[in-house]
């Protein structure tokens, strides 16, 4: 690689970067399989653990594995434009830092592993705080859209519009864009995202990589609004898992934990986890084809004795809530007679969804109804019609990989817990992943098509 040019940021982290610090005790991860020798595809096909396994163990070094992705962003940027600044210099440092403290005897869970940073501002949430003082090495600020759009399903990268992984020709989704289209390449093995209206889990869907929205409160948030939580975009469920593990305990040592953690524990829920299927929630009017493809990964979870379906005659149609999350989103500037009806619109849809999980653990769904659409819009269509339910009600949810269209586009099944029910939905996306009941894949921007 260009190391002179690697060593030379488009600009740096914001200057209140956290300090590094000592990680919440449940952030400790089991070691795994040593990194020598390296698999062919080097580190950016390695996990996020893999690799801090590797840095905790002394096999590698942190600084090699920044290095090594900072030369795949190199490569990668100009045809994916998935990173509006890279902090290579910074990063490079924070690496040797990393280094120093296990060499000292520092137990860092994710010692090493560079990660993308959801927008400019992201280093200032408390997930990339406790991700930091966990061992990771922010390399850039992934994209996010631009200006002078009404949706927010793309982002714009310091060379341009970020594009789709696996089609160049359409958007990766967003708002998280740029996030998931790094992950996806293979850039990072992690990204941090904010979900406001299934901003985390429509690109990881059209990215074909996995995403967790977290319960909305369950984290500290600046959004006043309440309808965004924090997420993270990763290749491989374990990562998802690991980035839970340490920004809840973040949480908990700051004694802001909101939700019942308790309400939909693993332990409540042993295998199968009971689940209802529903291809619109009611009121969406989803793709036949997107439709058929979730609905499918969904039967390869219950082959694999990981769900067991309730049947149709549990499903609670919804009420849309499109109309009621625009009023929430725009108050107080909004009409107070819309606001009012959308209070009650969200809690008629809170007495249903009460209703669907006091006799099922977890709600199947498309992610999206629609495939991802091409950079210049998605016209009258909603992507979000069938995520931001969640966001309104707060529960939080998943999106895994389906599969692809016959237009090689990826499609996303969503998976959605009880409030507080991320332990439950990590274990089903962990067993699934184990059991190879949704596919795994990493896209190469580089290439004319991304590689299984």
């Amino acid at each position: 690689m260009n190391l002179e040019r690697a060593m030379r940021p488009h600009t740096s982290p914001p200057s209140d970067s956290p300090p590094s610090a000592s990680p919440p005790p449940d952030c400790l991860t089991p070691d795994h399989l040593p990194l020598n020798p390296l698999p062919p595809g080097g580190f950016p096909i390695l996990s996020a653990e893999r690799i801090a396994a590797g840095v905790r163990a002394r096999e590698v070094l942190a600084v090699d594995v920044v290095v090594a992705a900072l030369a795949r962003i190199e490569r990668a940027e100009p045809t994916l434009c998935a990173f509006g600044e890279v902090w290579a210099e910074e990063a490079l440092r924070r690496a040797a830092e990393v280094d120093e403290q296990v060499a000292a005897g520092t137990r860092l869970p994710l010692a090493g592993v560079p990660i993308g940073v959801k927008g400019r501002s992201g280093m200032r949430t408390a997930p990339a705080r406790a991700l930091v003082a966990a061992g990771c090495v922010p390399v850039g600020a992934t994209s996010v859209p631009g200006p002078g759009t009404p949706w927010q399903t793309w982002g714009l990268g310091a060379g341009g519009r970020t594009v789709n992984p696996w089609r160049a020709d359409r958007t990766p989704g967003g708002s998280s864009a740029g996030s998931a289209a790094a992950v996806a390449a293979g850039l990072v093995p992690m990204a941090t995202g904010t979900d406001g209206a299934g901003s985390v889990r429509i690109p990881a869907a059209w990215c074909g990589v996995v995403g967790l929205k977290t319960t909305n409160g369950r984290l500290p948030s600046a959004d006043r609004t309440g309808l965004a939580a924090a997420g993270v975009l990763t290749r491989h469920a374990s990562d998802a898992a690991a980035y839970w593990r340490c920004v809840r305990g973040a949480a908990e040592q700051d004694g802001h934990e909101e939700a019942d953690s308790a309400a939909g524990s693993a332990e409540d829920a042993p295998p199968p986890a009971t689940a209802v299927w529903s291809a619109d929630l009611g009121f969406a009017d989803t793709d036949p084809e997107p439709a058929a493809i979730a609905h499918s990964a969904a039967l390869r979870l219950a082959d694999t004795g990981l769900v067991r379906f309730a049947g149709p005659a549990r499903t609670a149609p919804l009420m849309d809530p499109g109309p009621a999350w625009l009023a929430l989103r725009s108050a107080p500037d909004t009409d107070p007679a819309a606001v009012r009806a959308a209070q009650e619109l969200r809690a008629e849809n809170d007495r249903r969804l009460a209703a669907l999980f006091a006799g099922a653990d977890l709600l199947l769904t498309p992610t999206t109804p629609n495939a991802p659409h091409v950079h210049e819009g998605p016209g009258e269509r909603y992507s979000t019609a069938l995520t931001w339910a969640f966001n309104l009600s707060g529960h939080p949810a998943t999106s895994i990989p389906a599969g692809f269209d016959s237009d090689g586009c990826p499609v996303g099944l969503q998976l959605v817990a009880r409030h507080g029910g991320e332990d439950l939905l990590l274990r089903v996306t962990r067993a699934a992943e184990a059991a190879r009941a949704y596919p795994t894949y990493s896209a190469d921007p580089t290439d004319s098509a991304g590689t299984a």
